[in-house]
């Protein structure tokens, strides 16, 4: 197997200080892929990365020589190239700009950029530090192949189809496929923000004070990239000047507070670093550096004239406070009045929402409506005790309104009569990590029983404004403890720095690392996994939960063979009915063509990536190619899977039906796909009772066993990552109120 790297350039940016920074104009990437070769030579002692345009033969060090073999390729921003990995071959990069006052470059050993790549499971996203200045963001994703070549669509020619389609297959499922998912967009004022980080030196355009932090300090606008503090979102009252929704057609009939004072802005030469008032970020240049207002001093950048809010002489800050106190006195004064109602005298009618009279006072009745609405709304959540107020108004009512509703859609613990902490937990081995975080083989001590426990950064959840995917994820593990196919949740608890959720552990690993060793399933064993994913998803979506990320990976077989679903990040609660969501997430290869296309959708994405997870299970390829992310995304949506002969009829039939484009006519919407003939032989309510026996049973010898995982985590040593100790000193903790919480099983496992 010769492998490769996919490499692609998506920025460069140049360091901070550099007069000449606003001039940089168009700047574009030659890369030079040298080969060393031994040689006595002594006398070629210039460093090749010295001059790019140098000689073919260089030398970097004593007895080696680099020789360019191939040509100059000049990849456009965002693309992406294919590099073979050898021994002692390096890739020299350089940064140019059309007018050739800019230089600046680096050197890469390719052998080096393949071990780390291998390291964070075949794929690494870095900048490169470029000299004399300057960096270079950089992707790189390591392949195997059977053939050598460089670049798209220069292999070698087989001599049958067979052979291509399992080169394919090692492109497809030899490597595990990471999920993306759009940034969370906060839409305030018309603006939309989107957590960000901020490579320079930036100010907050409301309290004017330093964004500080290390990632994704803040928020900007997409629109008008107005940069502020994430503390600082409820603050803005200007609206965004980006948006065609602000134009003056629109504003004149809706806005009963309006402030319309325009700046005077004049071109201003600078003596000291001045920064943004708008964007934040410093004003570049010698001289006429930005725009400085005659009335209130404001300071912006050219570019950023047109994007400034008619707010001349308004501290944003000061009024957002005085708005809120006036608010806050009229919502005082609503309730007041509303208490009084609710104090009136008089006789009160058989089912009326009126009162009840209580030796201690009067206390408003719960409507008896209420339940039945809240059983609409798909998931609930009561919490805990000590936890936080929830989302509703609090009340010293609370406790004798909760006796009036009936129970969650989920049992959830009315109150905790232990709490867990990690002191209780012996860390034996780390079954996996990525961004979020890891996964830990961990036995509480005492009982000798085993879990997995997933420890997720507050730091990294805070930055990716991840907070409400975690509580949804939380509240749907406790509500797999329904279902036999969904991974069950123990309890969850938190330190100051991580958030842990204590799950089962299925030692039988996952359908990704067993079809890596036998390339693809039978038709028995495709049937019957399929036939329990069908059920796990049919009973999410009875509860209004969109899935969202089926894939291999997220399916974990346990010591008797039968699945379970775990990872529900990406889950969507109360999708119940007509209601649609469009956020843009998912794992590339598994996207169903509706959330490409950026239409509104349902859960018939999740019977889309259904049977691109059939497919896989019985072809051992995926069903849509392409080098990258946007040639997959065109194959998704307008290629057909190519279908072998040797596949069965009703397989086939119900994989074309799976992979129809128009949601509301997919198999799993339209019609019931239990009935289809691919599980004619499916006995559904032995299945859904456990009283099938898996065709297949994974070699497990012990409790803990791990040689179902990955000896790439296994090997690694068990402890928890270090986190961001400014940003977690500064957050507001009580965002995770409602996390901890501990199932009845927990106790009984403790009692035992």
């Amino acid at each position: 197997m010769s492998p490769f790297l996919r490499i692609g350039f998506s920025n460069f940016e140049m360091d901070p200080g550099l007069a000449y920074h606003e001039e940089v104009l168009s700047p574009y990437c030659a890369v030079y892929m040298k080969e060393a070769i031994d040689t006595d030579n002594d006398g070629l002692t210039c460093s090749w990365a010295q001059n790019c345009l140098a000689p073919p033969t260089q030398s970097s060090e004593k007895g080696t020589v680099y020789k360019q073999k191939r040509p100059t390729m000049y990849p456009p921003w965002s693309s992406t190239f294919d590099a073979h990995v050898h021994r002692g071959r390096v890739m020299h990069v350089v940064v140019k700009d059309r007018t050739a006052s800019l230089k600046t470059e680096a050197t890469v050993q390719l052998d080096t950029l393949a071990t780390r790549c291998k390291n964070q499971n075949g794929k690494l996203e870095i900048w490169v530090e470029l000299k004399p200045q300057g960096r270079l963001l950089m992707e790189a994703r390591y392949f195997l192949e059977r053939s050598d070549a460089t670049g798209h669509g220069e292999h070698t020619e087989r001599d049958s189809s067979g052979a291509e389609r399992e080169r394919e297959s090692v492109f497809a499922l030899h490597h595990r496929r990471g999920a993306i998912k759009q940034a969370k967009v906060h839409l305030v004022k018309c603006h939309e923000f989107t957590a960000t980080f901020f490579p320079q030196p930036t100010f907050c355009s409301v309290c004017k004070e330093f964004v500080w932090g290390l990632n994704k300090q803040g928020y900007q606008c997409r629109q008008c990239n107005a940069a502020i503090h994430k503390k600082c979102i409820d603050k803005v009252i200007a609206k965004c000047t980006g948006s065609a929704v602000n134009s003056k057609e629109t504003m004149i009939h809706k806005e009963r507070f309006k402030i319309d004072m325009p700046h005077r802005f004049r071109v201003y030469n600078y003596k000291s670093p001045t920064f943004c008032e708008h964007c934040g970020t410093l004003l570049w240049g010698l001289a006429k550096q930005g725009l400085k207002c005659e009335e209130c001093g404001m300071n912006v950048h050219h570019k950023c004239q047109k994007k400034v809010a008619n707010l001349c002489g308004v501290n944003q800050k000061l009024m957002a406070e005085a708005l809120a106190k006036i608010e806050s006195t009229q919502q005082a004064r609503s309730s007041s009045r509303e208490s009084e109602i609710f104090t009136r005298e008089g006789p009160v009618g058989i089912g009326q929402a009126g009162v009840v009279r209580e030796p201690s006072g009067c206390v408003p009745c719960l409507p008896t409506h209420t339940a039945a609405g809240r059983k609409e709304q798909g998931i609930s959540w009561d919490a805990p005790a000590d936890g936080g107020q929830g989302q509703g108004t609090s009340s010293p009512l609370a406790p004798l309104v909760e006796r009036e509703r009936e129970e969650p859609l989920y049992a959830v613990p009315k109150k905790e009569m232990h709490k867990y902490t990690l002191d209780q937990f012996t860390l034996h081995k780390m079954l996996g990590k990525g961004s979020f975080g890891k996964v830990f083989l961990a036995e509480l001590k005492g009982s000798g029983q085993y879990f997995a426990v997933k420890a997720l950064k507050k730091d990294v959840v805070l930055m990716d404004d991840d907070v409400e995917c975690t509580m949804v994820e939380k509240r749907v593990l406790s509500l797999a403890w329904e279902h036999p196919f969904l991974t069950h949740l123990y309890c969850t608890f938190q330190t100051k720095e991580n958030l842990f959720f204590v799950m089962e552990y299925l030692n039988g690993g996952d359908l990704m690392f067993h079809i890596q060793a036998c390339h693809r399933f039978d038709i028995p064993r495709s049937t019957f996994y399929g036939a329990e994913i069908v059920c796990a998803l049919q009973f999410l979506h009875s509860k209004g939960i969109v899935y969202r990320d089926l894939k291999l990976d997220n399916i974990l077989l346990d010591m008797d063979g039968h699945i379970k679903i775990a990872d529900f990040g990406m889950c969507k609660e109360n999708m119940m009915g007509d209601t649609r969501t469009s956020t843009f997430c998912g794992t590339p290869d598994y996207i169903a063509p509706e959330i490409l296309l950026g239409q509104k959708y349902n859960s018939s994405v999740d019977w889309w990536s259904f049977g691109v997870l059939l497919f896989e299970m019985l072809i051992g390829q995926s069903p849509f190619h392409g080098h990258d992310e946007e040639e997959l995304f065109q194959s998704i949506r307008t290629d057909d899977p190519h279908y072998p002969s040797t596949l069965p009829r009703d397989a086939k039939d119900i994989l074309i039906k799976l992979f129809v484009r128009e949601p509301e006519r997919r198999l799993g919407v339209r019609g019931c796909i239990r009935t289809h003939a691919f599980f004619r032989d499916t006995d559904w309510d032995a299945l859904e009772q456990r009283r099938v026996k898996p065709p297949f049973r994974p070699t497990v010898k012990s409790a803990n066993d791990c040689s179902n995982f990955d000896k790439e985590f296994i090997n690694e040593k068990p402890r928890l990552s270090c986190a961001d100790r400014t940003l977690i000193n500064s957050v507001d903790q009580t965002m995770f109120n409602n996390f901890s919480f501990v199932n009845p099983a927990m106790g009984r496992i403790k009692n035992a």
